[in-house]
């Protein structure tokens, strides 16, 4: 499969913090790459080296082939678009105004092409309303407009959906998904809301402290997690007895809950519990999370 962003041993320090250590990974052409990691693992960091907005310490990046250090990357950048952190949007501007001084920023030869980028962000109706009155998720779906009008076949959108309720995560996701399957664009995605991420990332990369711990696609990742019964009791204490003479991987949600692993014998099992009077308020099948996965993967809590 061609890649659009390679890696190699990417590293990049601040004094001596090492942000990046020696990170390898690769983007597929057509994915939906999720970029998982918790705040200050190195996500930001990286996306600015392959944006050009700082210069590694050491090792490599190629896009669509092309080395960083070759004259070509920054022909290679121009098919690029990028949200990074915020967008950079002129709040005393409309939307059409936005995408029509991008389009000036970038040479375009003409306005063509806008009124269909209003539509697709679903900001056709907004008239003269200037950005400033925008609501966070209208913001947000400006700046990927922006990053949308040199038609770039590769969009990086760093924390697209932080701090949106539901409705404006509904609305970037829905964004996200039609520039996957319509306009076949490949995206980066660094976020820390995973369950989020889980409805729409084809692939993963798992970034901690710097470093790449695993990529994965989301058809492995789904084979790989692991089911699990959620067991909801009025004793904990008798459960994790239980539990641990019956040898078995579990881990504890909150004071009367517990997540097990594997295929125990559910009959046995409630049987256990009522010779230690303890009683099964409810029990249901469930997969692991993405979240669940990750804290297992790296260890400690995900902030």
């Amino acid at each position: 499969m061609d890649t659009i962003l390679t890696t190699e041993s990417l590293s990049k320090h601040y004094g001596k913090f090492k942000a990046l250590d020696n990170v390898s990974m690769h983007i597929p052409k057509g994915a939906i790459y999720g970029f998982v990691g918790r705040n200050g693992a190195g996500k930001t960091t990286l996306i600015r080296l392959i944006c050009g907005l700082q210069e590694p310490d050491s090792g490599t990046y190629t896009i669509y082939g092309t080395a960083n250090d070759d004259k070509a990357i920054s022909k290679q950048r121009a098919r690029m678009g990028a949200v990074i952190e915020t967008p950079s949007i002129y709040m005393e501007m409309s939307a059409e105004e936005n995408l029509k001084q991008q389009a000036r920023i970038l040479g375009l030869p003409s306005f063509d092409g806008i009124d269909e980028l209003l539509k697709l962000i679903g900001l056709e109706q907004t008239g003269n309303k200037k950005a400033k009155h925008f609501s966070l998720g209208m913001r947000q779906r400006l700046g990927i407009g922006i990053a949308l009008v040199n038609d770039p076949d590769f969009l990086v959108l760093d924390e697209p959906t932080n701090g949106l309720d539901p409705q404006g995560i509904i609305q970037i996701r829905e964004l996200i998904l039609k520039l996957n399957q319509n306009r076949q664009i490949t995206l980066l995605i660094s976020s820390h809301i995973l369950d989020e991420l889980s409805k729409l990332a084809t692939h993963f990369g798992f970034i901690d402290n710097g470093r790449i711990v695993k990529e994965i696609s989301a058809e492995q990742l789904e084979m790989m997690s692991r089911q699990c019964l959620r067991l909801e009791v009025d004793n904990i204490q008798a459960l994790i007895r239980v539990l641990d003479s019956m040898k078995l991987n579990y881990k504890l949600i909150n004071g009367n809950t517990a997540e097990i692993y594997g295929k125990p014998s559910i009959t046995h099992l409630i049987q256990e519990l009522a010779d230690q009077h303890c009683e099964v308020q409810s029990i249901q099948e469930q997969d692991e999370s993405l979240e669940s996965y990750f804290i297992n993967l790296v260890g400690g809590s995900h902030e």
